[in-house]
């Protein structure tokens, strides 16, 4: 299939592949157990693969998505051999993956028409929030973007300090209060700094307290207007992070983020570590919002741009 034609260089591809591989041996162990003895993909093989593919993290909806898609062909092609299966579930998680606007990005870009670009990141504690706001500041820093982080998650004293830390290593400015201080004076200020710099981005961290959506609503909703005083229509990205290891309680996350502000692009991260990163494809079908970045590894460059194409190559590799 076209679908399948390679984009990422030999080293970003091979660290993807490394990110995936346990996701990818927990997933083919499960489906080899459910075809064993079996020859033809028949209604107890289907059983038995939405089974796997719920386990595998990738979610009830999106699994009867495929489930339906694969009994369609089956039913189509008459007779079809358990031999085939992964390559038609490649082909269809492939195709169910291609209706959706989410995964076409090979690079870390931003609009040329917003400057500064005003990425917002939202997302819970522990999530690797602060870790992708370094990685992403180090991306675009290596294609020559000025780029300036404030630090709105005043809530913990040691956010402050994390990104004051990520900040020093990618040695890019960062607008920063004491604990307790109002985000949205830090935002504000953040912009303020990066218009007199003549940025090209600006990352601001806030806190992500999922224990009162009504507070999270009306504090995000402050700093999005307090922003709007300096550049009229920041923020113009809202980046929610979820961490990719905790499968479905990453979904519960995305719900409740979507109902506080209005998330326009995710990070998944933590996949390395994991076998949940199915829960890529069921995030990318349900919720219709690009996922835009994965983290496949400790290292600075192991946040990559998230491309459907190369997921699902490296899922079925």
């Amino acid at each position: 299939m076209s679908f399948f034609k390679k984009i990422f260089s030999k080293e970003k591809k091979e660290t993807l592949d490394k990110g995936l591989e346990k996701t990818k041996t927990s997933f083919f162990e499960k489906l080899t157990t459910a075809v064993a003895g079996k020859s033809t993909v028949d209604a107890d093989v289907l059983d038995d693969l939405e089974e796997v593919l719920i386990a595998s993290d990738v979610g009830v909806d999106t699994t009867l998505k495929i489930i339906d898609r694969i009994e369609a062909r089956v039913a189509k092609d008459k007779y079809v051999g358990t031999s085939a299966l992964n390559e038609i579930l490649r082909e269809e998680i492939a195709g169910l993956l291609s209706e959706t606007n989410v995964g076409n990005d090979t690079d870390f870009s931003i609009p040329v028409a917003n400057k500064p670009h005003v990425i917002m990141v939202v997302g819970v504690n522990g999530v690797g929030k602060t870790t992708t706001i370094g990685k992403l500041s180090a991306q675009f820093k290596k294609q020559g973007k000025k780029v300036v982080l404030g630090a709105a998650d005043t809530f913990r004293a040691a956010a402050i300090d994390q990104l004051q830390v990520w900040a020093d290593r990618v040695d890019v400015p960062i607008v920063r209060q004491e604990m307790g201080s109002d985000p949205a004076s830090v935002a504000f200020d953040t912009l303020k700094s990066a218009v007199a710099q003549d940025a090209d981005v600006v990352i601001i961290d806030t806190a992500g307290r999922l224990h009162n959506k009504v507070n999270l609503m009306n504090e995000l909703t402050k700093i999005k207007k307090v922003m709007q005083k300096v550049v009229e229509d920041a923020p113009h990205e809202v980046l929610l992070v979820l961490d990719g290891s905790t499968g479905q309680n990453a979904f519960e996350q995305a719900k409740q983020f979507t109902l506080a502000t209005e998330v326009s692009s995710l990070a998944v991260t933590k996949l390395d570590g994991t076998a949940k990163g199915g829960v890529v494809i069921g995030i990318s079908d349900q919720f219709k919002i690009p996922v835009k970045y994965i983290g496949v590894g400790e290292a600075i460059d192991d946040l990559q741009v998230f491309n459907k194409v190369e997921f699902v190559d490296s899922f079925f590799k």
